[in-house]
């Protein structure tokens, strides 16, 4: 088989959960954990998504709204099974408890999810947006030109960004985090090279994708200087307000840059995509095989790679391939 060194898009993609991995393949996604005792535990469901069924939510720039949406409330659905594995055998429903769940009909878990979406959505605004520009503006009376302040509000806000990226990497749990974070993505290129879906092959694979969330957050940083450099007001409280309502309007153009980069390996995606992919190198860690283990698990419950393997590169994957023989390419 002739290697070939842009990844063929194979549509699948995932995150990190606590001690495990998310993987989604269209409307269907499993959830695969390490359980405390040695186990892995998967469970597939369906998730259609926000207004999954308008017309609205597949046209290019708006899509990007909606799968950003998306990825944060199927993200933290995702998360919180995963945490429940490790929850106290014996914590018992508290008297809160019972009374969200008659409050909202048995649907508290739902609410509370939706209401931790829209925290976070607020928490994430008001530190890499609102408060770069707030920091930026006592710089006005030493800075007089418009475009260079512009500037250092983007360069603020990336510093915020990488030390928010460093600072929490040093938490032993984030580490885990982020060694699961890397063996989803080195399934993903394992497969998306044209290897076989094995422990072996899946740790030879890189641990850096263009597709990741990390690069598409380092896009909207990207993106939003551009913007913010352009369109300008004025009026101090004009400037917050334009910012925040600019948001959608950011994600949006940031997913059509990393869907394109995903599918293409020119010289511009190349570059667009370096500042993100070198930032992942602090966001993903090496995983070790038992990580890949439920990696794997996770690919195989919502995703046929073998089809995926002849429809693509053409070849039939032979069962000996399995046993941690040797790859197709090293035939």
């Amino acid at each position: 088989m002739k290697k070939d060194k842009c990844n063929r898009y194979s549509g699948i993609g995932g995150q990190a959960v606590l001690e495990g991995i998310m993987m989604k393949n269209k409307d269907q996604y499993a959830v695969a954990v390490r359980k405390p005792d040695g186990e892995i535990e998967v469970e597939v469901d369906v998730y259609r998504g926000v207004m999954h069924d308008s017309k609205i939510t597949k046209l290019p720039f708006i899509r990007g709204i909606f799968n950003f949406i998306d990825s944060l409330m199927l993200g933290t659905k995702s998360l919180n099974y995963s945490a429940t594995f490790y929850e106290e055998e014996d914590a018992e429903e508290t008297k809160a408890d019972k009374m969200l769940d008659k409050l909202f009909g048995g649907k508290a878990e739902k609410v509370l999810m939706g209401i931790t979406t829209v925290v976070s959505v607020v928490l994430a605004v008001a530190i890499f947006i609102v408060l770069p520009y707030f920091i930026a503006s006592f710089l006005e009376d030493y800075v007089r030109n418009a475009s260079l302040m512009a500037i250092l509000e983007g360069i603020i806000r990336i510093l915020i960004f990488l030390l928010y990226v460093v600072g929490i990497s040093a938490m032993q749990d984030i580490k885990r985090v982020y060694q699961y974070h890397g063996a989803e993505h080195k399934c993903i290129n394992c497969i998306e090279k044209g290897r076989p879906l094995t422990v072996r092959n899946v740790m030879r694979s890189s641990r850096i994708h263009k597709r990741c969330g990390t690069s598409f957050m380092f896009l909207v940083m990207f993106v939003s200087i551009i913007l913010f450099f352009f369109i300008r007001v004025e009026n101090p409280v004009y400037r917050v307000i334009i910012r925040i309502l600019l948001i959608p309007v950011i994600s949006g153009i940031s997913y059509e840059i990393i869907r394109w980069a995903g599918r293409s390996n020119n010289i511009v995606v190349r570059i667009l995509s370096a500042p993100g992919m070198w930032l992942q190198r602090l966001t993903t860690k090496e995983p070790d095989e038992s990580m890949v283990e439920v990696a794997i698990k996770a690919v195989e419950a919502i995703f046929d790679w073998k089809e995926y393997l002849h429809d693509t590169f053409g070849y039939e994957v032979d069962d000996s391939w399995l046993e941690d023989g040797p790859s197709k390419e090293e035939e």
